[in-house]
């Protein structure tokens, strides 16, 4: 048998900060920009009850780990679950099973973050986020610790969303927040932009972006939603978290080929590629860039294993048992 800890979400929800997520969300994108492998998310959808198998998986040399996320969502419930197995990346033995639900909008907001040192220009202080709910909550947090932000302008269709995020951003952090009346206002001036939502359709403007400006874009991972329509996809260093998602579910770039404004050889690098500096990042003051962020085993594996060291040494979690198949397949 294999002692194998087992962290719910209560377990691991004080155990780092967002900068600790970014540190090690960095170095796994690191990792995978030499050579670590990943693979984009599957995705099973069914009808009756509707429902979505989720999963993804990544390994991490240098870590010494493995693993990825599972998640099912909807199937009559009208919620959703997050499983993250974490491996020995040398024994292949089972480390750690994490309810995965608290890390989700910190270590998705990480890689954005990520994203955001890796092409944004480094005097950006002036951020527009589209979207006011958990995930949009992960990444502004994030992305504070890689840049000094001075100015965040919030959008989201409905008033008291905004307003109440901005207040509660206000209070927890050193920039000023403000709820804008639209996403045209929130983006023409802005550093970075930040779309968080479930949008189906381009939630701003292409042609308003500030010359010099980055995108971040986490809720591309369905090739027929799209958060960023195909002029800022046209005007952008086009950077994927991985190179095969891009035309697999990147929903704005594929409608963006589909347009005839670009062609897959669009594809700049993956984000690894610039972390690891075997690709370059932004080149010029006045480049726009995108990182187009749905989503990887990279991120969930580096937070996941930084999580469960610091249970381990505060010996937190539930021991539980597995069995090695030598011992458990028996064929009787």
């Amino acid at each position: 048998m294999t002692s194998t800890r087992f962290l719910t979400s209560d377990d691991v929800a004080d155990l780092a900060t967002p900068g600790d997520y970014v540190d090690a969300v960095r170095d796994g994108y690191r990792q995978r920009g030499e050579g670590a492998p990943a693979e984009p998310r599957t995705k099973h959808l069914n009808a009756d009850p509707p429902g979505m198998l989720t999963g993804y998986s990544a390994v991490l040399p240098e870590t010494g780990a493995m693993g990825g996320y599972m998640y099912a969502a909807g199937f009559g419930a009208e919620d959703a679950w997050f499983v993250t197995p974490l491996f020995d990346a040398e024994s292949g033995e089972p480390l750690a099973v994490l309810d995965g639900a608290s890390m989700n909008p910190f270590k998705t907001g990480a890689a954005g973050a990520v994203g955001v040192d890796a092409l944004a220009r480094a005097d950006a202080n002036h951020v527009a986020l589209i979207g006011s709910g958990a995930q949009a909550r992960g990444q502004l947090r994030a992305t504070v610790t890689v840049r000094d932000v001075e100015t965040v302008d919030v959008y989201s269709p409905t008033k008291e969303h905004r307003e109440s995020f901005a207040a509660e951003m206000n209070e927890s952090l050193d920039a000023s927040v403000a709820a804008v009346a639209s996403s045209s206002a929130a983006v023409e001036e802005a550093d970075v932009v930040i779309t968080a939502t479930t949008a189906s359709e381009p939630v701003f403007d292409g042609d308003l972006l500030a010359d010099g400006a980055h995108v971040t874009a986490m809720g591309q991972y369905d090739p027929e939603k799209r958060e960023l329509d195909a002029t800022t996809i046209e005007r952008a260093t086009y950077v994927p978290d991985l190179r095969e998602r891009a035309t697999q579910d990147a929903g704005s770039f594929i409608h963006a080929v589909e347009e005839g404004v670009v062609t897959e050889d669009h594809v700049h690098a993956e984000l690894g590629e610039v972390v690891a500096g075997e690709a370059p990042g932004r080149e010029s003051p006045d480049e726009v860039t995108v990182f187009d962020s749905g989503g990887t085993g990279i991120e969930t594996v580096a937070a996941a294993h930084m999580l469960y060291e610091r249970a381990a040494e505060r010996d937190l979690g539930t021991e539980i048992d597995f069995a090695p198949a030598s011992e458990a397949l028996t064929g009787r």
